[in-house]
């Protein structure tokens, strides 16, 4: 494929890709930042106490709090137990003003459970990458072993879908093949463009933003129906379409480079 033709295909892409980004959070996100208001961050001290307990778990809230979000402890389930602090408010008189303070007199036993422990609805997912990727799969993974990048799966990175670490990237098993071509390709794009000099110059909202563009790109140009998946993703970040024209020459640079290393031509996929 002519380098001119991928940078078409970018393009045409990362313009698409603004205007959703233009257009603001999808209402799949909405729902997702609404379910996950309902988790409580938690002190390191209680993290270590729920990965002692239950090292698996993966979105823990107390009982009344799943209830909030449709769904139901198990019967027999045995809560995690976390410490919770004792608060005592303190009401200044009328005379001054009306303010609220608190102190925190010690720490209580509470418990929590595992989403595993529930039953009932289905929490909300931000959007998801469908379809098949087909050859253009492995032309990936040998285009990743070509740039020297090591390529592995790994349960223990949990629960995120990919890690890059500078010459290697980790893959989470059983993903969907769409899911997994779209993780290695924003992976592959930390690789190319943020494990270089440049990564002094960039947070971590440019990174997220630019490296979702590329996956956005190499998976619109091989067929794959990204849906709002790139844009939730690039919201949670907190980048937007200002951002992304910030970093058009970095995107349109690294996706015309996967795209010539994969042989995609934009008018390989099937039309159904």
């Amino acid at each position: 494929m002519k380098v001119e033709q991928a940078r078409e295909i970018a393009s045409k892409a990362i313009e698409q890709l603004r205007q959703a980004l233009e257009s603001g959070e999808s209402s799949a996100l909405k729902q997702y930042l609404r379910a996950m208001a309902r988790f409580h961050r938690y002190s390191w001290g209680n993290v270590m106490l729920i990965a002692t307990q239950k090292p698996q778990a993966s979105h823990v809230a107390g009982f009344n709090a799943w209830r909030k979000l449709g769904r139901f402890v198990k019967k027999g389930e045995k809560g995690i137990m976390i410490l919770a602090p004792i608060v005592r408010r303190k009401t200044e008189n009328a005379e001054q003003t009306d303010t609220d303070e608190s102190s925190t007199l010690g720490f209580r036993a509470a418990y929590v459970f595992d989403i595993s422990q529930t039953d009932g609805q289905e929490l909300p997912e931000i959007g998801s990458v469908n379809g098949e990727p087909r050859e253009f799969r492995e032309r990936l993974a040998k285009f990743v072993a070509e740039q020297g990048i090591a390529l592995e799966y790994s349960d223990e990175i949990a629960p995120a879908r990919g890690v890059s670490s500078g010459g290697k990237i980790a893959l989470l098993p059983g993903q969907s093949p769409a899911e997994e071509f779209a993780t290695l390709a924003h992976e592959l794009a930390h690789e190319m463009m943020h494990r270089t000099d440049r990564r002094t110059s960039t947070t971590k909202r440019i990174r997220e933003t630019e490296a979702e563009a590329v996956a956005f790109v190499v998976c619109s140009a091989i067929g794959l129906d990204t849906g709002t998946a790139a844009q939730d993703y690039i919201g949670l970040y907190g980048g937007d379409a200002k951002l992304l024209a910030e970093s058009l020459h970095y995107v349109q640079q690294a996706s015309s480079q996967i795209l010539n290393g994969i042989g995609a031509d934009g008018g390989s996929a099937p039309s159904d």
